[in-house]
């Protein structure tokens, strides 16, 4: 919802201002002090329902700018596309009847961004003569909301339907009237799992960007994942940490007969091994200390859907039956049930590990690998894409500019050339960081570095060490440059762009230890 708060304190302020033409900066002031960092978009137009003034939310969630807005008609905004017959009903119609109207419900199809359905939240400010000065405008977009609410009411309406014909045709069958609850219920633990699930991705910040790049490494990725995505084969997805192998399989869900449904994820880093198979598998009631109730696992929420499972090479050696059984019978047991569940569930895995090696020196099972790597897509390091830097430089910049309100209108020669010809070794994850750091440290229109790049590709003699061993180095290097401060504003963590919880699996891993 949108702040009311922040909303009716805006709105008692500009009221009392008595907001003349004179006044107007003092209302800009206000405008972006009260309502420039609420989250919704905010609109608010004067008697002529002229666009006055709009705060960052709606340029960024509606994709124009201040230059086409501010000052037009609002039913001219982006070439017309906002001539809504619902929205003159509320402007024309409605609010001259009302101070205020809240929750007023728009559907339309956006050129731009696609179907939205909002709730529209108006008010009118009046001068002392009582004339409408302004009107107060709340942008609430409720599209993913509806449509999901739409689709459980159609779920439980039709399985209520069937339940119904079947009790009245025969009150014999009562064995199907209780398969058919049965399903009802089912349907709506997944799909109120699934909403849960949803609410705590939304609290998340990942990239939702497509994969930005011209090289030929990304081309050929693009091209594999074009040809897999209309399948349900499984998908093993390998490369460096930071190389975006999440947005590999955001791209092949997205293109995938699935895509109506959520990408579900469990990270096998990020949790206690004895946490993992209660998230994979779920738990009944009882399971052990601590379960108080009954707990949908990821395969149950992702039954008709993708599930991405990162780092599956951190998946405890105990766990691995129990997933390939999964993968080949598409079935489980949750944590204190015997009663089977079947799914189905399309499989993308991920990891930064060689599993050949870890199968070799028995950390993973030979015939869940097998299993895994039917249709293996590597991503390339940042290192081997030189030629998207640019491209990726471009966009990270304007993306971090616009979430601090900055403006970098020149990149200079001397630091492009220093972004290129660094190794690399965090990929693009690195990348951001160091992209963000310089935004922050630069105080005009010219983007200036904060770090200072050293030791390129060329220096580095990969030809003479493994991947892990250079891993290892380079963890271990970083750790001694912030005197072993792993996570927190300036850690390790940090420069290297993992996850802490991530990078102390990694210490694990590699054997690292303060000293």
């Amino acid at each position: 919802m949108y702040d009311k708060q922040s909303f009716q304190e805006f709105e008692q302020t500009v009221t009392a201002l008595g907001y003349d033409n004179w006044k107007l900066q003092t209302f800009i002031e206000l405008f972006d002090t009260i309502l420039g960092s609420v989250r919704e978009p905010l609109l608010v137009l004067d008697s002529d329902l002229r666009v006055v003034k709009a705060n960052r939310s709606f340029y960024r969630t509606f994709n124009v700018e201040p230059a086409g807005t501010e000052g037009i008609l609002i039913y001219d905004l982006g070439n017309g596309q906002w001539n809504i017959p619902r929205l003159r009903e509320l402007l024309e119609n409605i609010l001259p009847r009302n101070t205020t109207f809240d929750d007023f419900e728009v559907e339309h199809t956006f050129q731009t961004i696609g179907r939205k359905i909002m709730h529209l939240n108006a008010r009118r400010i009046y001068r002392k003569s009582k004339k409408t000065q302004l009107i107060l405008l709340a942008i609430e977009d409720v599209t993913d909301r509806e449509y999901y609410k739409r689709h459980l009411e159609e779920l439980v309406e039709k399985r209520t339907a069937e339940l119904v014909v079947a009790r009245d045709e025969a009150r014999q069958g009562k064995d199907i009237a209780e398969a058919a609850l049965a399903e009802i219920q089912k349907l709506k633990d997944q799909l109120e799992a699934e909403r849960e699930y949803l609410q705590e991705e939304i609290k998340l910040e990942y990239n939702h960007e497509n994969i930005i790049g011209q090289s030929d490494g990304i081309n050929y990725v693009l091209y594999k994942v074009e040809q897999i995505a209309g399948s349900d084969t499984i998908v093993l997805v390998l490369g460096e940490t930071g190389t975006g192998k999440e947005l590999v399989a955001r791209a092949i869900h997205g293109l995938s007969l699935r895509k109506e449904r959520a990408l579900v994820k469990l990270n096998c880093a990020t949790l206690p091994s004895n946490l993992i198979e209660s998230e994979l598998f779920g738990h009944d009631k009882g399971a052990f200390t601590g379960a108080h109730s009954r707990h949908s696992g990821r395969f149950e929420v992702a039954d008709g859907a993708t599930l991405f499972l990162d780092e599956i090479g951190e998946l405890p050696l105990a766990l691995q039956p129990k997933l390939l059984r999964v993968l080949q019978d598409g079935e489980f047991e949750r944590l204190g049930s015997s009663h089977t569940t079947k799914t189905d569930v399309r499989i993308i895995a991920a990891t930064n590990r060689n599993l050949e090696e870890e199968v070799r020196n028995g950390r993973f099972r030979d015939d869940l690998w097998y299993r895994l790597n039917i249709f293996p897509i590597t991503m390339p390091p940042l290192r081997d894409r030189l030629d998207d830097i640019p491209l990726l430089v471009d966009f990270y910049v304007k993306k971090i500019c616009k979430r601090m309100g900055k403006s970098i209108e020149m990149i200079p020669i001397s630091v492009m050339n220093a972004l290129q010809n660094y190794h690399w070794p965090g990929n693009i994850r690195e990348l951001e960081n160091v992209l963000e750091r310089a935004v922050i440290n630069s105080s005009g229109p010219k983007l200036r570095l904060a770090d200072e790049l050293k030791k390129p590709y060329k220096d580095l003699s990969m030809d003479q060490n493994t991947l892990a061993s250079v891993e290892r180095d380079y963890i271990l290097r970083v750790l001694e440059q912030t005197h072993w401060k792993v996570s927190g504003k300036t850690g390790a963590a940090e420069i290297l762009g993992l996850n802490r919880s991530t990078l102390r699996a990694r210490m694990r891993k590699f054997g690292i230890r303060k000293p």
